[in-house]
């Protein structure tokens, strides 16, 4: 199917009644619709940006095809059933076999992450004494991680190396925030599991290879043929009312057994009367169309934080580059000297995504370690990116400068009490019919999480 960008529908222009309407065209929102339009639902689906996919973005720049907003995907086992059964995986392309291995800079310089047991015993990200404390784990008793924080739970069970050198730099991967901060069972719910029940992290996940079953999903990381801004389109383009573009939701009140919904555009205003109402919306969003409904759930939907993340693009001169560019990329520890996140090696993964002996580069800056970079200038950003890359891997010749990239609001930061903020949540809307949520702040803040909680969202409303 080919990627082309869908076309905004057009609302009516008095008031319609709909079988659902979703809020909100990301993956989320999209899964959700096309969930309740395989139950023979008339769906519309409203958003106030210029285009479907939400925080998924593609643009071409000077050659170069660049991710506003998250580069790949992970093929989990809801997303791979839903593709598979419309024939849809094609439109998936896997990383290449370099993107396997990956880097963290330590001390001054890039150190490989292993990817076998045979590579960490071997590997200089831990010292030998960290790694006997590793290997300790099975004999680690039983805490209380529901209540821990991630570092204090890795460190508890794996000691503090494997927080500083491996956890903290994958989390700054994944959610650009603190791994002090972040909560075991909200970031971690497996492994908290796999504690609970069989008293160590490493017994659960063997018990767990020796019973597995049912669906799985593909091993790797993933992106569409042509970007995942076209996948998101390809995506919309199945629905069979465009996603109404450029129109925002006002207000949403209670109909009698279903929902009243305002929503404006440049086309003016109208209202929207639907039995079934999803909200894909980040949570700040959501809060604020439930303040009125269920003033309890707006509440904490507002106090779920955010993370703040800006992506710096880079092109560089291959033959320039003093340090060989290979692998995924690299991640920077907490408490090390640059004044970045990381940097992933976009045309290392996808070749095809730079001309002809250039390189791509994508650097992360923000987070939680600096909340003010999306206030910062494109000069300034592009100069600290600059900076570390030329002392991580000598930049030379004239990097050209792509694109900025800022996102305010970018993650969500799921801290201890999340897991019960969340049960909180769902309690308060219990008894609210026809309404569900869906977004990366409920189970995960990938694109494979947020294409589940919308697929979720679609069967809780058709169960009801």
């Amino acid at each position: 199917m080919p990627a082309v960008a869908a076309s905004a529908a057009r609302l009516p222009l008095s008031a319609a009644r709909v079988d659902a309407l979703v809020v909100g065209a990301g993956v989320a929102g999209l899964a959700a619709a096309l969930e309740l339009q395989a139950e023979g639902c008339e769906v519309v689906v409203v958003d106030p940006s210029d285009r479907p996919g939400g925080v998924i973005r593609t643009d071409h720049v000077a050659g170069f095809v660049l991710e506003r907003g998250p580069n790949t995907l992970q093929i989990k086992p809801p997303i791979r059933a839903f593709l598979a059964a419309r024939a849809l995986l094609e439109l998936l392309r896997p990383a290449a076999p370099e993107s396997r291995l990956r880097y963290v800079w330590r001390d001054g310089r890039l150190l490989a992450v292993p990817g076998s047991v045979a590579g960490f015993a071997a590997s200089r990200l831990l010292s030998l004494s960290g790694k006997l404390r590793m290997l300790a784990e099975p004999f680690v008793g039983r805490g209380q991680p529901e209540q821990e924080s991630v570092a204090e739970f890795v460190a508890r069970r794996l000691g503090a190396e494997v927080v500083e050198a491996l956890v903290g730099p994958f989390l700054t991967g994944i959610y650009a925030g603190d791994e002090a901060e972040l909560g075991a069972a909200a970031v971690f719910p497996a492994l908290v599991e796999h504690e609970l029940r069989s008293g160590s992290i490493t017994g659960g996940m063997l018990r767990g290879a020796l019973h597995r079953g049912g669906a799985r999903g593909l091993p790797g990381t993933f992106s569409g043929s042509a970007g995942l801004g076209p996948f998101a389109r390809s995506l919309a383009d199945l629905l069979h009312e465009p996603p109404a573009l450029g129109t925002r939701v006002v207000a949403l009140s209670r109909d009698g057994d279903g929902w009243r919904v305002a929503v404006e555009s440049a086309g003016g205003s109208t209202e929207l009367h639907a039995p079934r109402v999803v909200l894909a919306a980040p949570a700040l969003e959501a809060g604020r169309l439930l303040a009125a409904a269920n003033p309890r759930a707006a509440e904490i939907l507002d106090a779920i934080p955010y993370a703040p993340v800006v992506s710096v693009a880079l092109g560089a001169e291959r033959a320039a580059v003093r340090v060989p560019i290979e692998g995924f990329g690299f991640l920077v520890p907490r408490g090390e000297d640059l004044p970045i996140l990381g940097c992933l090696y976009m045309s290392r993964q996808f070749p095809d995504r730079a001309p002809q002996g250039r390189e791509l580069l994508q650097c992360m800056l923000g987070g939680t370690r600096w909340p003010a970079a999306p206030q910062a200038t494109d000069e300034e950003l592009f100069e600290r990116a600059l900076q570390a890359l030329d002392r991580v891997i000598g930049l030379g010749g004239e990097p050209k400068r792509l694109a900025v990239a800022r996102w305010p609001r970018g993650i969500p930061q799921p801290g201890r009490d999340h897991p019960a903020r969340i049960r909180e949540l769902r309690t308060c809307l219990r008894d609210v019919n026809g309404l569900a949520l869906a977004g990366s702040y409920l189970a995960g803040v990938g694109v494979a999480d947020s294409f589940a909680s919308g697929l979720a969202a679609a069967r809780q409303l058709l169960d009801v």
